[in-house]
């Protein structure tokens, strides 16, 4: 909790130095109150930077669903991109069908007796199906066994009470690249997780303790390479799956596609973040600091897209788009 006021307040901090006049507006769990204050207030643009763990009644769907109702503009994707890019299984079918390529073996299993209706190739990841920000993702998540296999789906069905999704564990580097903008979209520097130190008994996956628990081996030997040193080919090619998956699932104003490497070298998609953190000098701040873009310059540019007509169901069109490498 702490940490998400501190970010707030700098993100705050950075639009009051734009000349925006900003009220920061708790969510409780009353709607009733936050209805009420949202109508008084009468803002240009709500400025949505959700916190699951927080605020637990509402999720980032509802959130952005209730501010559109009301009639106001909200920053980020529409509540239908929200919704699907938080079930990572429907997220990976819609894209697989449009022929976006996604990890093999991908299925999501609601018993663990499902484990036997399907041929498998080892290893293989299994976490959460709608989950995000590395919850259920440990040292346990990556099976080179079938019994493994079940023990891990057994584990997300009684801890998390949601289906397992399974998906071959792909061997190659790892990339985060960072999309933000409307009609107008532009490509940040590509960055690449980097888990060349990572002891050989631990996966190198971004796994909850990887993200966020600094005291631990997975997050002291994690790190983030940004620009990543990438052949021109492969950038393009992880460039062109990013913005194809970023449009599919109708994402809008920013948002961040995690994509890894195959054992061929064919970059597949993991997952479309529609609701990617802007914390200061982390994630899609840092991509875009080192394009030259101030902080507060990143955020103008949330604002601008949030401004402009964005579409309030999937499949945003993309009419032009600026990169950066």
């Amino acid at each position: 909790m702490a940490d998400l006021v501190k970010m707030i307040r700098h993100m705050s901090r950075a639009m009051r130095s734009l000349g925006h006049r900003v009220t920061i507006l708790p969510l409780a769990n009353d709607l009733f109150v936050f209805h009420r204050k949202l109508l008084r207030l009468n803002p240009d643009v709500v400025f949505n930077q959700y916190d699951d763990v927080v605020h637990g009644v509402f999720d980032e769907m509802l959130f952005a669903a209730i501010v559109q109702m009301m009639g106001f503009r909200v920053t980020g994707s529409p509540a239908l991109a929200l919704g699907l890019s938080r079930y990572k299984h429907t997220t990976s079918r819609l894209l697989q069908g449009l022929g976006i390529p996604i990890p093999p073996c991908t299925e999501v299993l609601e018993k663990v007796s499902e484990v036997d209706r399907h041929a498998w190739r080892f290893p293989l990841i299994v976490q959460p199906c709608h989950e995000d920000a590395g919850i259920g993702l440990d040292r346990n998540s990556v099976v080179r066994t079938k019994t493994a296999l079940r023990d891990q789906v057994r584990r997300v069905l009684q801890e998390f009470k949601q289906p397992a999704l399974v998906q071959l564990f792909l061997p190659g580097r790892e990339f985060n690249v960072g999309i933000v903008g409307g009609k107008r979209l532009r490509r940040m520097p590509l960055a690449e997780v980097r888990y060349q130190d990572m002891p050989p008994e631990i996966p190198p996956i971004m796994s909850y303790a990887a993200k966020w628990l600094e005291n631990t081996t997975e997050y002291k030997k994690t790190s983030i390479i940004c620009p990543a040193d990438v052949e021109p080919q492969l950038a393009d090619q992880l460039y062109d799956i990013a913005l194809r998956a970023f449009r599919a699932v109708g994402a809008w104003g920013y948002g961040r596609v995690d994509i890894r490497l195959d054992e061929e070298g064919i970059p597949r998609v993991l997952e479309v973040n529609c609701n990617a953190s802007l914390e200061h000098d982390i994630g899609l701040a840092r991509a875009a600091k080192k394009a030259g873009i101030r902080y507060p310059e990143l955020l103008q540019m949330v604002i601008d897209a949030a401004l402009e007509d964005a579409p309030h169901t999937g499949g945003a069109p993309m009419q032009s788009l600026e990169g950066v490498q």
